[in-house]
């Protein structure tokens, strides 16, 4: 069990009124994040409070109304669903470098730079995060932080996101292999033809076309034909 010296606090606020609990850091994570399905071993102390620094309890009047029960494990369960938890150094540098690497995944994947229509090698995309000192949230999702983090990077990486119409051929003794994967690029129209042939039109993100050039391929063992359809 986790110290008290050791805890961080989870919260819930309704109407003017604070309700904290001391928890395990690492255990109520791991709950809120999924990675754990019960409520054992997160609860330091089986108080509420209004203010647990200064160890002044909650009024039980206050937390039936809030909360319809003074079960204690029922709180615990209401407040890391809808409350906040707060993070240890270790956890919000951990949490922060997990976001940063979503990120640059994203920007690798989706963006060209506009001199040579490739995409940017994460390590250069790292670098420029660096060198523009972008900060990272490590609450908010990836994805919801891309155009402030694009915005902060374009004085000195350039950039762009575009998308790309492809044509896919595909002969008929690689068609099903191949149908899934082009599937998850997001199929926009599809033909059968008599013979058993495959054809496809697929838009994707143009950092994305070496990738999807490698891996239809691969699949077909080099017999696809793939062709960019101008705009």
């Amino acid at each position: 069990m986790t110290s008290l010296d050791k805890a961080v606090i989870a919260s819930y606020e309704k109407g003017g009124k604070r309700f904290e609990l001391y928890v395990d850091p690492d255990n109520a994570y791991a709950y809120k994040e999924g990675r754990k399905k019960d409520l054992k071993n997160i609860l330091v102390a089986e108080e509420v409070y209004s203010n647990a620094r200064k160890g002044e309890r909650a009024k039980a009047s206050d937390i039936k109304e809030v909360f319809g029960t003074e079960d204690i494990y029922e709180i615990l369960k209401f407040i890391l669903e809808n409350g906040e938890v707060q993070l240890t150094t270790e956890q919000r540098r951990k949490k922060t470098e997990e976001k940063r690497k979503q990120i640059i995944a994203i920007i690798a994947k989706e963006a060209i730079d506009p001199r040579t229509n490739a995409p940017h090698p994460p390590q250069r995309i790292e670098q420029a995060m660096e060198q523009a000192r972008v900060h990272i949230d490590p609450f908010k999702d990836a994805r919801a932080q891309l155009e402030e983090v694009v915005k902060a990077l374009r004085g000195v990486l350039p950039m762009k996101f575009e998308k790309v119409k492809l044509a896919v051929k595909i002969p008929a003794v690689h068609a099903y292999k191949c149908y899934g994967t082009l599937k998850s690029y997001g199929i926009k129209q599809e033909e059968w033809t008599p013979k058993g042939d495959l054809i496809v039109m697929v838009e994707l993100f143009a950092g994305m076309r070496g990738e999807f050039y490698d891996r239809i391929g691969k699949l077909s063992n080099g017999e696809a034909v793939i062709k960019e359809i101008n705009k």
